[in-house]
C-alpha cells in the first residue's frame, strides 16, 4: 500500500509540474505574442495554436485536481436543510455520478482522440489528437479520485483550500 501511494504522489506530481509548465508556457509564449506584434508587426504563426493547446490540457487536469482538492463548485445550502445522514448518502451518489462522468471522458475522449488521429493542426502539423488526447488521461485521473474519495480516502494534498461558508 506505502509502494502504491508513493507511486500515486508521483504521478500527481509529475501531472501537477506539467499544468506549471504549461501555465508558464502560455504566459510567455502570449507575452512574446504581443510584444513581437506591437514592435515588429509580426505574429509567430504557431504561438496561437500552441497556446490554444496548452491552455486545453491546462483546463482539463485542472478540473481534476480540483476535484481531488474539493475546490470544484459545490452548492449545498439546499442540501444543508437535511440530515447528516442525507448527506453522506448523497455524497456517495455524486462520486458515483462523478466516476462515470471520468469514464465517460475515457472511453469517448479515447475515441474522439483516435479519430482525430489522421486530422491536423494547421500551424504546427501536429495531429488534432494532441489536443483531444487530455480527456482520456483527465478521467482516469477523476475515476481514480472519486473512487478513492467514496471509500473516504481523503485524496487533497494542498491544505487550507477549503471552502468558505458565506452565511
Amino acid at each position: 500500500m506505502k509502494t502504491l501511494k508513493k507511486a500515486a504522489l508521483k504521478i500527481d506530481s509529475a501531472l501537477e509540474a506539467f499544468i506549471l509548465i504549461a501555465l508558464t508556457a502560455m504566459v510567455l509564449i502570449v507575452t512574446a505574442q504581443v510584444f513581437t506584434r506591437k514592435l515588429f508587426n509580426y505574429v509567430a504563426p504557431w504561438s496561437e495554436e500552441i497556446t490554444l493547446l496548452l491552455l486545453v490540457w491546462f483546463a482539463f487536469m485542472g478540473f481534476a485536481i480540483g476535484f481531488r482538492e474539493h475546490i470544484h463548485l459545490a452548492m449545498d445550502a439546499f442540501t444543508n436543510l437535511f440530515g447528516e445522514r442525507f448527506n453522506r448518502i448523497w455524497d456517495k451518489v455524486i462520486r458515483v455520478c462523478t466516476f462515470a462522468f471520468g469514464m465517460y471522458l475515457i472511453v469517448y475522449g479515447w475515441d474522439f482522440a483516435a479519430m482525430m488521429k489522421d486530422s491536423t493542426l494547421p500551424a504546427t502539423k501536429l495531429s488534432n489528437s494532441v489536443v483531444y488526447g487530455v480527456m482520456p488521461i483527465t478521467g482516469v485521473m477523476i475515476c481514480v479520485y472519486s473512487a478513492l474519495q467514496f471509500f473516504g480516502i481523503d485524496t487533497r494534498r494542498h491544505q487550507g483550500l477549503e471552502e468558505e461558508n458565506i452565511s
